[in-house]
């Protein structure tokens, strides 16, 4: 199966097909769930060719025990539309032009540009002069350039011979059948209490929204997992998905200037962006980064680009996964915030 030549199973007329059914829960939880009203999924906003199956609507049942319906949506881990990358420099005299992206150590504002001379400057960017990512003698980068390199690199107590890499894995590592399932009420629930972020959610182009990765321990291992100028990178357990968000799947949702659309919660509220038409950031949100208005009912704003997440907790129930943690960095240790405290409710 070749993940990048995706024929096209969703039509307009599928998608239409699948309602948008509105409404909510009553609850009376401290959560004021009064605000938390949501019109729900619009599946025609999601990437023409994000799903491999029809999608279609299911029985199912929230970890709180609620019995409700969801949508199931299948991907191949692939971003709709594109070819995901470039991610590490090759050389040290790379530009930005052949290369991604990472965090900032700040953890604040847009994501940092990964090239050859940032490479070359790792030791003085983290004060840390152990880093040595690049050959001296030939400039080249050190990078994960195999399956073999990409999965040893992908380990929790990475071996010796994979520190010091810039990590790139490719689609074509990915099983020949892989594919992921997304399970997300149709309607969003009120829940009585916030939720830990597992898998954050989807975006519109099929590919998984994800936890926080774990800095400190990639870090830790004199590695860079490097994303692309959208955010995102690849491992053999996702599939390609994101750690930020930089545009690349930003959809506008209507004509009043308000921030695009970049998916959905694993709760059924929308994600939208940070910062509207205008260049403003979203103001009085909640502790889950949450917000309420007349157009869109209750929705999220996702952080900056840095700050390795997109909300802080759900406000709605979600459908318990199955089997390990889907928001797995590719590195294999748990998300930072696997055992994180609970938001405070706001």
């Amino acid at each position: 199966m070749n993940l990048l030549s995706r024929q096209s199973l969703i039509g307009t007329a599928v998608f239409a097909a699948l309602t948008v059914i509105v409404g909510c829960n009553d609850s009376s939880d401290n959560v004021e769930t009064q605000k938390n009203v949501s019109k729900g999924m619009d599946m025609s906003m999601f990437a023409k060719d994000a799903f491999i199956q029809e999608p279609k609507i299911v029985d199912c049942e929230t970890g709180e025990g609620t019995k409700t319906t969801c949508y199931q949506l299948v991907t191949d881990g692939a971003p709709a539309g594109r070819a995901p990358g470039p991610f590490c420099p090759r050389t040290t005299s790379d530009g930005a032009d052949v290369s991604g992206a990472w965090f900032s150590k700040e953890g604040t504002g847009d994501l940092v540009d990964i090239t050859g001379e940032f490479i070359l400057k790792l030791g003085e960017y983290y004060g840390d002069e152990k880093w040595m990512v690049y050959d001296a003698k030939t400039n080249k980068v050190r990078y994960t350039a195999t399956k073999e390199a990409c999965l040893g690199a992908a380990k929790p107590d990475v071996e010796e011979e994979y520190m010091q890499n810039c990590i790139e894995c490719e689609l074509s590592y990915l099983d020949d059948n892989f594919s992921r399932s997304f399970l997300i009420p149709t309607t969003p629930i009120p829940a009585e209490s916030v939720g830990r972020v597992h898998t954050v959610g989807i975006a519109l182009d099929g590919t998984e929204l994800s936890a926080a990765a774990p800095v400190d321990a990639i870090l830790g291992a004199y590695t860079i997992a490097a994303f692309d100028d959208c955010g995102g990178h690849i491992n053999v357990h996702q599939g390609y998905h994101y750690h930020s968000t930089t545009g690349c799947t930003d959809k506008l949702t209507s004509d009043d200037g308000h921030a695009p659309l970049i998916g959905y919660a694993s709760d059924g509220y929308a994600i939208y962006a940070l910062k509207n038409l205008e260049g403003e950031e979203a103001e009085s949100l909640d502790g889950c980064r949450g917000q309420t208005d007349e157009v869109r009912g209750y929705h999220y704003h996702a952080a900056s680009p840095s700050e390795n997440k997109f909300i802080e907790c759900f406000r709605g129930e979600t459908v318990r996964p199955e089997g390990p943690p889907h928001g797995a960095h590719p590195t294999g240790h748990p998300p930072r915030d696997a055992h994180a405290e609970k938001p405070e409710e706001k």
